[in-house]
């Protein structure tokens, strides 16, 4: 397992998103670049599951699986229009700065 966090964006992540992320040296997939563009969300989360990876998402879905019990490398979930674009970016830095991937799995965090 990584040492640090890793995210994965659903597709519903605004791509400016993850060129910050990068721009940070921070390890992102997007889900363009990891050929799961209209896969349903369990996809996502599988995928992010084996690769260590949290999901960074807008999609209150996500929220269910969690709900439902189904294992996860963790999620980050911001509802939509809710915060600015800087906003969301701060918050992912600051997950990437203070968690490590053990302290994330199956867990939640609501920015």
């Amino acid at each position: 397992m990584p040492r640090t966090i890793r995210f994965h964006l659903d597709e519903h992540c605004d791509p400016r998103i993850a060129r910050a992320l990068w721009n940070r040296g921070i390890d992102a997939t997007t889900t363009r670049a990891v050929g799961l563009l209209s896969a349903p969300d369990e996809s996502h989360v599988a995928f992010a599951l084996a690769e260590s990876r949290v999901v960074f998402t807008q999609d209150a879905d996500f929220l269910r699986l969690d709900a439902a019990g189904i294992e996860h490398a963790g999620i980050a979930y911001c509802h939509p229009e809710r915060h600015s674009l800087g906003d969301v970016v701060r918050s992912l830095v600051l997950i990437w700065e203070v968690l490590d991937p053990d302290e994330m799995h199956n867990r939640v965090e609501y920015l």
